[in-house]
């Protein structure tokens, strides 16, 4: 009788599914797919797509500017991944500790909420070097403004900053509801063995929360590696491309020159970078247990 039900109910399940599965083919599956394909040929939008097998990868191995653009991803993902984790945790601990209330949580998530380019904006006004409330403070103390988007040195960490302040809230909830799930009995344990607070913190709490920091790292990683909003609104790339990124290297050659062949193949490369990076994370880090397991 229960299979005979379930081929009954089948009709409309697969009539409730529909609509999300008409989005899923027609905003991911179909452009990946074409994209897929795109990457294989000589596209410039006025003509049609001509085959090319392996050229435009040939290229990329030699392209001088896209492993320029991988080197400054790299960077900036590595400046936003160690610092963000870093802010977090020790927010979400110290949220922990002393009990905050559920507003100022929710309070701390705006920062996520608000638009990329919005805070590019605010940002961008508040460290202009002759205007930038930053920078006015700044000069009085030392005399001279910091350029911090106009300085080779200073771009990308500048960028990595503003990534940082978008997301810590968010990941900071996050490990907050982690250290929520580890009973207060361990810590009174840790206490009665004389355990002071910086020790309960790396023998047992970090170790206790592997799988959350697992997690936020991974999407940290993903969400770093696909920055172009904050970059396309601040420096444009620059100063002489030392804050251009990969995505903003794509955008240039499919939007700026037209060449949607050899930008298919960039991010198809990207896609299988962090891919790789993603999987290596969970092999390494043991996504799935934690030290106590």
């Amino acid at each position: 009788m229960g299979s005979v039900a379930h081929r009954r109910d089948a009709p409309i399940a697969w009539l409730l599914i529909s609509p999300a599965l008409a989005g899923f083919a027609v905003f991911f599956a179909y452009p990946t797919l074409r994209g897929l394909y795109l990457s294989f040929t000589e596209f410039h939008v006025l003509s049609e797509p001509r085959w090319i097998g392996l050229g435009n990868f040939r290229e990329l191995f030699g392209d001088a500017t896209f492993w320029h653009s991988l080197v400054v991803t790299i960077y900036f993902v590595t400046v936003s991944v160690v610092l963000g984790i870093l802010v977090s945790l020790v927010t979400a601990v110290i949220l922990h500790r002393l009990a905050v209330s559920a507003t100022v949580r929710g309070l701390m998530v705006l920062p996520f909420l608000i638009s990329g380019v919005v805070t590019a904006l605010v940002w961008s006004w508040m460290l202009d070097p002759q205007l930038g409330i930053v920078n006015v403070v700044i000069t009085k103390l030392t005399g001279e403004p910091v350029l911090f988007f106009g300085s080779g040195g200073w771009a990308v960490p500048t960028l990595a900053g503003l990534n940082v302040w978008k997301s810590m809230g968010y990941n900071a909830v996050l490990i907050f509801a982690g250290l929520q799930t580890i009973p207060a009995t361990i810590y009174e344990a840790g206490r009665i063995d004389g355990a002071s607070e910086l020790q309960m913190f790396r023998r047992l709490t970090v170790p206790l929360l592997r799988p959350i920091l697992v997690m936020v790292v991974v999407l940290t990683v993903i969400s770093s590696f696909q920055i172009f909003d904050i970059v396309q609104v601040t420096t444009k790339g620059g100063p002489a491309d030392a804050s251009k990124v990969l995505q903003m290297y794509i955008y240039d050659k499919a939007f700026g020159q037209f060449d949607f062949g050899y930008a298919a193949t960039m991010s198809l490369a990207l896609f299988v970078l962090l891919a790789a990076v993603t999987f290596a994370q969970l092999r390494m880090a043991r996504a799935g247990e934690s030290d106590t397991d």
